[in-house]
């Protein structure tokens, strides 16, 4: 197995806890994704992707249909992405990505995590070369030839293809999202969700478990910020 799978393994963790902060993260990507490829689900690929996502987390339809109307409302601010870098204690990279309608507000949040809890907001590329954007999809696996798909899917920008439970994880280069969920659809594959995921490129730093409760720490303040969508970094769990 290649680098993606050994990742997802050290993300075994945690995340996006409560069903509302699902609901607003998926919400905002929603919105954007309406924003800058219209709000039909048919001519555009990563709504329709997401959609998926958002049915397979049980969001409700009223939410997605809120979301993408938000979309074309004139009085609604717009979503900007914005990523954010520092160093956490013990010298953990950190790669912060964001949506934010107020990037004063959500720089002063991410900046006074990072001072309270012994680390520092850094400048843009401190740390983001330390890791490489992926497109992510999960499929549901009917009895899937794995190595027969994945040498389908070699020729669309596929690079990792493997089982993980009762599904089927695809992992490609982040300007494949396209070609990877167009083979997806034309073969019938059942779409669970596609998005993008930050893989580190460095060796995840194994810390003790006080330093691992530091960490910790920070990482569960940022992901309580409404403003943050994702948070990636290098330590090992």
């Amino acid at each position: 197995m290649g680098r993606a799978f050994e990742f997802r393994k050290e993300r075994k963790f945690k995340r996006w806890g409560n069903m509302a902060k699902v609901f607003t993260r998926l919400g905002k990507e929603i919105t954007m994704a309406a924003k800058s490829g219209g709000t039909d689900p048919d001519n555009n690929p990563r709504l329709r992707a997401l959609i998926s996502s958002a049915r397979a987390e049980n969001m409700p339809k009223e939410n997605v249909e809120r979301a993408i109307k938000r979309a074309v409302e004139k009085d609604h601010s717009d979503y900007k992405e914005v990523v954010y870098e520092g160093y956490g204690p013990h010298g953990i990279a950190f790669l912060v990505e964001t949506a934010t309608d107020n990037t004063t507000r959500t720089v002063a949040n991410v900046r006074s995590y990072f001072n309270k809890l012994n680390g520092s907001l850094g400048t843009s590329g401190s740390v983001e070369f330390m890791f490489e954007k992926k497109c992510v999809f999960k499929i549901k696996d009917t009895g899937i030839d794995i190595e027969e798909l994945e040498l389908e899917l070699i020729d669309f920008g596929a690079e990792e293809v493997f089982p993980d439970e009762d599904t089927v994880m695809i992992y490609g280069a982040f300007e494949s999202y396209g070609s990877i969920q167009k083979f997806i659809e034309e073969k019938g594959y059942e779409l669970i969700s596609g998005t993008f995921e930050r893989i580190p490129t460095v060796e995840l730093k194994k810390l003790n478990d006080e330093q691992k409760i530091e960490i910790e720490k920070l990482i569960e303040r940022f992901e309580n910020d409404d403003d943050v969508q994702n948070v990636y970094h290098t330590m090992a769990n």
